[in-house]
């Protein structure tokens, strides 16, 4: 075991020590009955550095494989969004993932943070609900957090599909002022306060029961290569970089070619790991014969006098992305590039479209599980032909 990860799961432990007694009283949603310890044994992942696996064993987050107090509660997914006047958004140097994926196609994107270990004192802007996200929520046994919906995820939603906290319809989710650039639909943002009563008052399950994904050590800083570059061509003002910074062993996020910081804390967003993955995505139009798909009609979720609206005069308000869900899409699985260390891996993705909570699977090419380093993965979903260009560094 190396110095660092000793040194980890050192702090871990006496964090958990010396943090007992104040663990209930800051997190009265986390469950008394610890989660089973997950033991993740995945063999050799990549067949030309074949790293070995870490046994994410103990008080680490299930999702990042970092030590940490609240390893075994329940994560919640928050929707946030990308548009320019609510950048910086507030929270995602802390997220454990983060989901960013079209919501129109060929156009803007919207991205879902995942809390784990930290849930920061604020989150926000928020956005509405779209049905892609819930499974992905679900997959990871999150609380859906989010301000409105899409109609067709509303439908969804009141299926009970997944827990969740809509802030359109509770207080718990207060405003900012509106300044800057910010437009009204901007202002709302979620408490770390306001998550935890929210839980309490609708009585969710707090231990998480994720499965987890596996993990390798961080390459030693004197392998590590020098630079390295990713743009992933989202169309303007979505488009997005990570330049890798060898010291960190992390990847620089730039959005619309300015720095991309947390507005808690000023941060620069920095992932990990970043995940690639290719997905179709459509628009929801009445023209569309998804009975002859062999997938339900998503209109059949609509109220007849609503549907023409969302047509949007044929060209359809909401797309739908073939991530694997169990009720529109006829694919679950696709290619993927994922980079950590420093380097590019290709590999494939794959959720089973069958169950709604099936498990979201970053593969590399020999079928086997990524091993993913300690640290936030950022997974950005992009449509075929869009531009992925790696820069590598020497």
């Amino acid at each position: 075991m190396s110095l660092g990860k000793k040194l980890s799961v050192l702090v871990g432990v006496v964090a958990i020590s010396v943090g007992s007694a104040y663990y209930f009283k800051f997190w009265p949603f986390a469950s008394r009955e610890p989660r089973q310890a997950i033991e993740i044994e995945n063999g050799k992942s990549m067949a030309d550095n074949e790293p070995e696996p870490m046994k994410n064993t103990g008080p680490v987050s299930p999702i990042t494989g970092i030590a940490c107090e609240h390893w075994n509660r329940r994560p919640v997914a928050v929707m946030q969004p990308a548009d320019v006047s609510a950048r910086p958004a507030a929270g995602f140097s802390s997220a454990d993932v983060v989901f960013e994926m079209p919501v129109f196609t060929g156009a803007n994107t919207r991205l879902m943070g995942v809390y784990l270990c930290d849930i920061p004192n604020d989150i926000g802007s928020m956005r509405s609900a779209r049905h892609d996200y819930l499974p992905i929520a679900k997959s990871l046994d999150a609380i859906f957090v989010h301000w409105g919906y899409s109609k067709f995820a509303e439908t969804l939603l009141s299926q009970k599909v997944i827990d969740n906290i809509n802030c359109l319809t509770t207080s718990f989710c207060p405003r900012w002022p509106q300044t800057g650039i910010m437009k009204y639909e901007d202002t709302g943002h979620i408490t770390r306060d306001a998550i935890e009563q929210a839980i309490a008052k609708y009585d969710y399950r707090t231990t998480g029961n994720f499965s987890g994904y596996p993990h390798q050590e961080d390459t030693p800083l004197e392998s590590r290569p020098t630079g390295g570059h990713l743009r992933l061509a989202f169309p303007n003002p979505y488009d997005v970089s990570y330049d890798y910074d060898r010291a960190t062993n992390s990847y620089l996020r730039t959005w619309d070619k300015s720095p991309d910081t947390d507005k808690n804390n000023g941060e620069r967003i920095a992932p990990k790991n970043i995940a690639v993955l290719i997905a179709e995505s459509e628009q929801i139009k009445l023209a569309t014969d998804y009975v002859a798909r062999g997938v339900q009609n998503p209109w059949d979720l609509v109220p007849k006098d609503e549907q023409a609206g969302l047509d949007y005069g044929g060209i359809g308000r909401y797309n739908n992305i073939n991530m694997g869900d169990p009720w529109f899409d006829t694919k679950d699985s696709g290619d993927a590039f994922y980079y950590f260390n420093g380097k590019e891996y290709k590999g494939t993705w794959k959720k089973d479209r069958k169950s709604l909570d099936s498990k979201l699977t970053f593969l590399d090419e020999s079928g086997k599980e990524i091993l993913f380093v300690p640290g936030q993965i950022w997974v950005d979903v992009m449509e075929p032909g869009q531009g992925i260009k790696w820069e590598p560094g020497v």
